[in-house]
């Protein structure tokens, strides 16, 4: 061993390590027991990886030594260890693990701390949970040594600047003989954490379903195990209460909030599994993160292999919770996983169990199903765009704002269809206030007719393939022809006003002031009272799927048809302005111009804009 590699070394933390411990070190938090977990937490993880190692090298446990976890409080000297008996580190993975973050969590959890009040519920969501020690502690001493090495290291820092690595002293290398030591030098105001009437409410909450033991060894007295140290999800369900399910889920999901639903069952049959899975009631800081993956972890026969293995459809990636196989191999890679078709048969049923039991909730506990659709309603329509063979159940399961006021399933929009209407009728747009303002809507607003108001980004994607409920197509407002006369007006004494302009000539006049502005020009059946829209063809994208794509650089956008309401005052001007072409030019440029803002777009040349409607004013003044 080299002379670099033995003598101690200090290294400054990473920027944002060092940000994220002036966070731990100098903010408030009201939970600051969630350190307990995070360590414990840890200290599963590296038992886990000690058993997953040791199947392909078996002479990682030839000491005998089980996977355990231990925590030892010393009031005299106010410290508090907690150690494990996992597969530990080598000097470099220190360095890796305690010194740097591999990925975004801190600058991501610091922006969310920074709309929080209280940040000790993002804590375990980010990743960085080591570093909340330094809430509690003003030095942390950590040995470790890796499984199967002859060398143990100590890691050491008082949360400032950086952190130093040395060789560990001959006592701390023989009581570590393989895993990780902490050593917490508590500050005053948490040494609290010393009781073990404490640690043990702490453990109970937050731990009790880690599945190795975690032993109190105290000052006085015998060493006991705290937790129950059971695979929960393997146990009946009717010996499990609702706390039980509570307490592993905030466990398993490093959460604070209670889960909103629970899904315990095991499979019997060709493929032999047990199933634990959670549906959030809060929505989780990444979940639109285009590298976010579902973190279901993926036992076999209680052994940890990973929780990077896809085990459910995208649009259910905010599911957490377990999936125990007993029938994949022990030693299988995580690079097999993706093709095994034991997998691949456990993923399409469990997708199915979930949906169905979504089904089942929101028929029977609507308020507990509204909590997961708030939150996740616009990942699980995700499905409808991605998942052809459930497309008709997630469907189903959809709610919608409408133009009622409530948000309501398509069962419910069908039952109140009026007389004469054929198809179930949206329009998609960036929030309800302007689409409800829409003049797209007019026409259907004077027949009564209910209208899906769809504001969420993925709603553009989705309703873009051609789709049915109950035999009903689903129409767009914004695209297409659209015919509503078959359908009574609200007012049945109401009559439709004869055209103040002439079809054909106006037509031809806007046409000539556009040119290629616009790919037509026609009449429409949309409008009631406002002069002017823009809608996309029958075919293609809609116009709001056009610029979301275009505002990712992902295509052009493609010529409008502006459709004119020929009632209108205004466009009955374009057709009276006879041969004054400079005012016709003026007229039919408003008309197109008002439809783009109306759409939430800025006109084309908002200069010209300007000009134009000071000319068009002072012209109506004089």
């Amino acid at each position: 061993m080299t002379t670099v590699d033995t003598a101690p070394q200090s290294q400054p933390f990473q920027a944002e390590v060092s940000q994220l411990l002036h966070l731990m070190v100098h903010s408030v938090y009201s939970e600051t027991e969630i350190f307990l977990r995070e360590l414990i937490s840890n200290a599963s993880d590296a038992c886990d990886k000690l058993r997953y190692e040791a199947i392909a090298k078996p002479e990682l446990i030839a000491d005998g030594e089980p996977p355990k976890i231990t925590i030892r409080p010393d009031k005299k000297q106010g410290t508090l260890t907690i150690a494990d008996t996992g597969i530990g580190m080598d000097r470099q993975e220190l360095i890796d693990n305690l010194g740097t973050i591999a990925r975004s969590g801190t600058r991501a959890f610091m922006a969310r701390l920074a709309e929080a009040k209280d940040g000790s519920g993002l804590i375990g969501q980010f990743g960085v949970g080591f570093y909340s020690a330094f809430m509690v502690a003003d030095r942390i001493t950590v040995i470790s040594r890796r499984a199967g090495s002859d060398q143990a290291w100590t890691w050491s820092s008082s949360g400032g600047e950086g952190f130093e690595v040395a060789p560990a002293s001959e006592e701390d290398a023989k009581r570590v003989g393989r895993g990780t030591e902490i050593v917490l030098h508590l500050k005053e105001d948490a040494k609290k954490y010393l009781e073990a009437y404490e640690i043990e409410r702490i453990v109970a909450a937050y731990s009790d379903n880690i599945q190795f033991p975690i032993l109190l060894v105290p000052e006085e007295g015998e060493p006991r195990q705290i937790n129950s140290a059971s695979a929960l999800w393997q146990r009946p369900k009717s010996e499990l209460t609702p706390e039980d399910y509570a307490k592993a889920y905030k466990s398993i999901a490093h959460a604070f909030d209670e889960p909103a639903m629970t899904l315990h069952y095991r499979a019997e049959g060709r493929y032999s599994y047990a199933v634990l899975l959670f549906a959030p009631s809060a929505k989780p800081f990444d979940l639109f993160e285009p590298a976010r993956k579902g973190k279901v972890k993926l036992y076999v026969r209680r052994v940890f292999i990973t929780d990077d293995a896809d085990l459910l459809p995208a649009y259910l990636r905010f599911m957490r919770g377990v999936i125990d196989s007993e029938d994949l191999p022990l030693n299988i890679s995580r690079e097999m996983l993706q093709n095994n078709p034991q997998l691949v048969q456990i993923r399409k049923a469990v997708a199915s169990r979930v949906i169905g039991e979504l089904e089942t909730l929101a028929d029977k506990d609507a308020e507990s199903f509204n909590k997961i659709w708030d939150a996740f309603g616009p990942v699980i329509k995700e499905g409808i765009y991605e998942d052809f063979e459930r497309r008709d159940k997630l469907l189903a399961l959809s709610r919608f704002s409408t133009t009622t006021g409530e948000k309501r399933s398509l069962k419910q929009y069908v039952a109140d269809f009026k007389p004469n209407q054929t198809e179930i009728y949206f329009l998609v747009g960036d929030s309800i206030e302007r689409l409800k303002s829409n003049p797209r809507l007019e026409a259907a607003a004077a027949r009564g007719i209910e209208v899906l108001l769809l504001t969420d980004p993925v709603d553009a994607f989705w309703t873009s393939v051609p789709l049915e409920f109950e035999g009903k197509k689903l129409k767009s407002l914004s695209q297409g022809d659209l015919d509503l006369d078959l359908v009574p007006l609200v007012d049945d004494k109401a009559e439709k006003s004869e055209p103040a302009a002439d079809e054909t000539a106006t037509i031809a006049v806007i046409k000539a002031s556009l040119g290629d502005r616009v790919s037509d020009v026609r009449a429409s059946t949309r409008l009631t009272t406002s002069a002017s829209c823009l809608v996309a063809g029958s075919h293609g994208p809609d116009r709001e799927l056009e610029r979301l794509l275009s505002q990712q650089n992902r295509g052009e956008r493609s010529r409008p048809i502006l459709e004119i309401n020929l009632r209108h005052p205004l466009v009955a001007a374009i057709a009276s302005a006879g041969g004054e072409a400079s005012a016709a030019d003026d007229l039919s440029l408003l008309l197109l111009e008002q439809a783009q803002i109306l759409d939430g777009e800025l006109p084309d040349d908002p200069a010209g804009f300007a000009a134009r409607l000071n000319r068009l004013v002072l012209k109506g003044i004089g």
